[in-house]
C-alpha cells in the first residue's frame, strides 16, 4: 500500500478529521496534507508507528485497520 492511502486510512480509521490527527499525535498540517496528497512520502517506520498507536490505544473507531474486519 502506498503512502497516500496508508496515511489516509489510519486517519479516517481514528474518525479524525486531519486537523485532530495532526493536533494529537503533533505532526505538522502540511505535513500530513503533503502525505495524503502524495506530494511528499512518510518514511515506512512512521506509518509503522502510527498503526502501532492506533492499535495499542484503541484509536481504531472502525475495527481492524489492516483487513477491516472488527476487533471487538
Amino acid at each position: 500500500m502506498d503512502c497516500k492511502t496508508k496515511i489516509k486510512e489510519l486517519r479516517e480509521m481514528t474518525g479524525m478529521n486531519r486537523k485532530e490527527f495532526c493536533d494529537y499525535f503533533m505532526i505538522p498540517y502540511r505535513t500530513v496534507t503533503d502525505w495524503e496528497l502524495d506530494n511528499r512520502h512518510a518514511p515506512e517506520y512512521v506509518l509503522r508507528l502510527l498503526e502501532y498507536y492506533i492499535r495499542m490505544n484503541n484509536l481504531d473507531k472502525e475495527g481492524d485497520i489492516t483487513d477491516g474486519k472488527e476487533t471487538n
